[in-house]
């Protein structure tokens, strides 16, 4: 070969390898909600689960700094897709981190499936993410609406309590945890009576709770979460629907509990994808979330946490930020860590691990500060989420 011949492949050489890292930074981008009824889902606390995430890795990969930049949507699509927009086409960010209301979630995943840039999910619970919505660039990571259905309702219809009613948010996460947790409940043999549906940060559920009493059943779920989840458990107990049903919280978390006390939440079920006080390797790393947010971590949270180390190793092992590559090494690799052993990413990008049926204990049971749970059942990923023969995914058919 040629001077000019060994020249030119030298410099094509150079490009390929400068072309591996989009430019000298890998940047994440979280959209969430930071200041409405969901803040505490992921937060403030879902930023700093990431920020631990980098700092675990050394701040970098590849010998490229990892950045974490965010912006808060309000819950609201317009503003989630425009950010994620603005992100992709002026700030370079290689991966984006989503939680909050799901439809604006829905709204950022048809962003990043055109831009081929992966979309991590965690806080928005809607199951079209990963069923008739998939794209090959979107992973729900935490839980969906199948999950909350499946552990929820299938277990406490097995427990006895065959007859429901919702009050549910009327959003999209509010529409399909009702339709997934109704299925799943006229499958295990129970029924439900009615729904009765609020608009987001409704301060007075007692309409609501009053009509779910009316109805006499055994169960009075909710489909909600977040500060409405908080003051429909309020006004439950306010109006005596405690004594006469059992309170399902389909999408709830510990510092709901922690703020409304064991008083008031005792006997309460719910769904929930992960634990704290689970076992050794989640307590030391709950622990050292403690120390920062003076708050043990939701499920979102520790998610967040999991999710970021395992895009950032997927990178490494893929030896670029390029979304497809990306995207591939994630779903290759298994995830065994504080928030899941044996996890693992589905051709139609959810995350299959373990969830639980929790029940809140009385204040008498509680031994130390945040023993709030007993476990009531463990519900392995393969019985918790949507299967092959239910999904609507085109890319898991």
């Amino acid at each position: 070969m040629s001077k000019f011949g060994f020249a030119f492949l030298a410099l094509l050489m150079s490009c390929q390898a400068a072309a591996q890292i989009s430019d000298d930074v890998i940047r994440i981008g979280l959209i969430t909600d930071l200041s409405g009824p969901y803040v505490d889902v992921d937060g403030p606390g879902g930023v700093e689960a990431i920020r631990m995430a980098i700092s675990d890795l050394d701040g970098q990969i590849l010998g490229k700094k990892v950045e974490l930049i965010t912006a808060d949507h309000q819950n609201k699509t317009d503003i989630a897709v425009s950010k994620a927009r603005e992100w992709l086409d002026t700030r370079a960010v290689d991966a984006i981190f989503a939680g909050g209301a799901s439809a604006a979630v829905l709204g950022i995943s048809r962003v990043t499936a055109e831009k081929r840039v992966p979309l991590i999910v965690n806080g928005a619970g809607s199951s079209r993410l990963t069923n008739e919505d998939c794209t090959p660039y979107t992973v729900h990571y935490a839980y969906d609406t199948v999950s909350l259905a499946k552990v929820g309702g299938a277990a406490l219809v097995q427990l006895g309590l065959k007859s429901w009613y919702f009050i549910a948010l009327d959003t999209a996460f509010g529409a399909s945890t009702v339709n997934d947790t109704t299925t799943v409940i006229n499958a295990s043999g129970g029924k439900v009576a009615g729904v009765s549906r609020h608009p987001a940060n409704s301060p007075d559920f007692a309409s609501y709770v009053t009509q779910a009493i009316a109805s006499k059943s055994q169960v009075l779920a909710l489909a909600n979460a977040g500060s409405d989840a908080v003051n429909a458990i309020k006004s439950a107990k306010e109006f005596g629907a405690t004594k006469a049903m059992k309170l399902a919280g389909l999408l709830l978390f510990i510092g709901d509990v922690h703020g409304l006390g064991l008083e008031t939440t005792q006997g309460m079920y719910l769904t929930d994808n992960w634990y704290w006080d689970l076992n050794d390797q989640s307590r030391t790393w709950s622990r050292r979330f403690f120390s920062m947010m003076k708050k043990m971590p939701a499920g979102t949270q520790a998610a967040q946490y999991s999710a970021a180390t395992h895009y950032l190793k997927a990178v490494k092992a893929a030896g670029t930020d390029a979304g497809e590559k990306v995207m591939a090494a994630m779903k290759a690799a298994p995830i065994n860590d504080m928030y899941a052993q044996g996890g693992k990413i589905r051709e139609d990008g959810r995350m299959v691990h373990e969830m639980y049926l929790m029940q809140v204990k009385a204040p008498a049971e509680s031994k130390y500060p945040w023993d709030y749970y007993k476990i009531v059942k463990r519900v392995s990923g393969e019985q918790a989420f949507t299967t092959k023969s239910e999904s609507k995914c085109s890319l898991w058919k």
